[in-house]
């Protein structure tokens, strides 16, 4: 029933379309994930359009270098028409968008750029990495590993990763690898994302309450993963982290995979350096903290899979600097190290402060948080960052007035987070003037410091951030 079921919704390439002659315009080009997929397309001869009501640097710079900015910002019902073979909607545009309206009353057939990826890569090897957390760190230590091996293969990840072109890639190579993520596909397309890829090896990293605007209960959130280990075809091979009770949990129900667990292997770390120990043999890295050192072994696991045995994965990892934006070193001295991480699930921000404090024990921690999701930013969500922070010597929480109104948020309060994290002594700020004082003003002898956000801390600068340690 699930082959037949992934039959009926992979069915593009059946039309006998060439890809290359395809005309496609983008709704909401300006998307992460979307400006790539755009320049992805062109790149493969397509004809390429699309729209959007505002872009943002680095998509906007990406998509004039490529001639694909739009020449007026807005929505504009002539930008469809009839010859257009398709369209790819993005999240940001509305139900209401009018050149959704008018595709719709056009007949046109309309994507989520899952569900396009899916029919794209419905002759390869799929491979998708799923769960709440570690997803592109695992998605990136794959692909340094397949890539040093000179494995030929596809990707879809959400992060600009060193060393390779864009965050998308489309050729006749015979594996995709798939960051998975559960956020919903379009305002048209409810379903998350994983939910289209149906892949034949998949892993699942971890499961933690996120996303609660589209997800309203973690039972809501958390069948979302089961229904994504139910639509994997029959025989499909699921490589899953079994030291999360959740993930466990829901693991052992599903019967029709070939499962294939890990865990936390043997490290050692001190003094900023971290190394796996195997065989009684230490393997020196570039990347540190317990999640990180699961992450690798949901890699290796999956790598395996894929034709990379485990010498073969050791001697390519050693060389993984991680993903973007995951623990970046923004400047480190023999006394100090700043890093600037995406964190913002109350699980990944304990995680990312755990690890900065447990790779340098003999240095106090200041860290600094940002609430700036839908969920970090809602009253009723905050409980779940209890005792998140705790390994940090010193704590702040930083929130923007600003993008409580841009979400449509009702406001929260100093005494609402304080309340939330349930920690006596720290510190809440909501301007970035007083951010940026506290700061400079902080006696920084033997500390390291920790941004963590999926903001930009109300723009400031990675070099502003410097100066004010330096």
């Amino acid at each position: 029933m699930r082959l037949q079921n992934y039959k009926n919704t992979i069915n593009f390439a059946n039309k006998k379309i060439k890809f290359s002659t395809l005309k496609v315009h983008f709704i909401s080009i300006g998307g992460s994930i979307m400006h790539q997929l755009a320049i992805a397309l062109k790149n493969k001869g397509y004809s390429v359009s699309g729209s959007d009501d505002e872009i943002y640097n680095p998509s906007r710079s990406i998509l004039k270098e490529q001639g694909l900015l739009p020449k007026k910002m807005g929505w504009f019902p002539k930008n469809i028409n009839k010859s257009l073979d398709c369209v790819i909607l993005g999240m940001h545009a509305k139900k209401d968008n009018p050149e959704l309206l008018k595709a719709q009353e056009l007949g046109i057939k309309i994507y989520s750029y899952p569900h396009f990826i899916a029919e794209y890569a419905q002759d390869k090897k799929r491979v998708v990495i799923a769960g709440s957390h570690g997803k592109t760190s695992i998605t990136a230590a794959i692909m340094h590993v397949l890539r040093y091996w000179k494995k030929d293969f596809d990707f879809l990840v959400g992060a600009r990763l060193k060393g390779f072109e864009g965050s998308i890639k489309l050729s006749d190579a015979p594996i995709i690898i798939m960051e998975g993520d559960e956020y919903l596909s379009s305002p048209i397309h409810p379903a998350p994302k994983i939910h289209y890829y149906y892949p034949q090896l998949a892993l699942l990293s971890g499961i933690a309450w996120d996303h609660m605007n589209v997800f309203p209960s973690f039972k809501n959130y958390k069948s979302q993963f089961t229904k994504f280990l139910d639509l994997m075809p029959l025989g499909a091979t699921l490589v899953y982290n079994y030291e999360d009770e959740i993930v466990d949990e829901i693991v052992q129900k599903t019967m029709h995979l070939n499962t294939k667990l890990y865990g936390t292997p043997d490290f050692e770390q001190k003094a900023g350096n971290c190394s796996l120990i195997i065989d009684k043999k230490s393997i020196p890295l570039k990347i540190f903290g317990k999640h990180n050192m699961q992450n690798l072994m949901g890699a290796q696991r999956i790598c395996g899979e894929l034709g990379i045995n485990n010498k073969k994965f050791l001697k390519a990892i050693q060389s993984f600097e991680g993903a973007a934006k995951r623990l970046d070193v923004l400047k480190k001295t023999k006394k100090n190290a700043i890093y600037r991480d995406f964190a913002h699930a109350p699980s990944k921000v304990k995680a990312t402060t755990d690890a900065v404090k447990s790779v340098y024990s003999e240095r106090k921690l200041l860290a600094v948080f940002e609430l700036h999701t839908y969920s970090s930013l809602n009253k009723d969500f905050l409980p779940q960052y209890h005792n998140t922070m705790q390994a940090a010597d010193d704590a702040v929480v930083y929130f923007d007035e600003h993008s409580l109104k841009i979400k449509k948020i009702p406001s929260i309060s100093i005494n609402d987070v304080k309340k939330a994290f349930k920690r006596k002594d720290l510190t809440v700020l909501n301007s970035r003037k007083e951010l940026a004082t506290f700061l400079q003003k902080h006696n920084w002898e033997n500390y390291n410091l920790l941004m963590m956000s999926s903001g930009t801390f109300g723009g400031l600068e990675n070099k502003d951030i410097v100066n004010f340690v330096f």
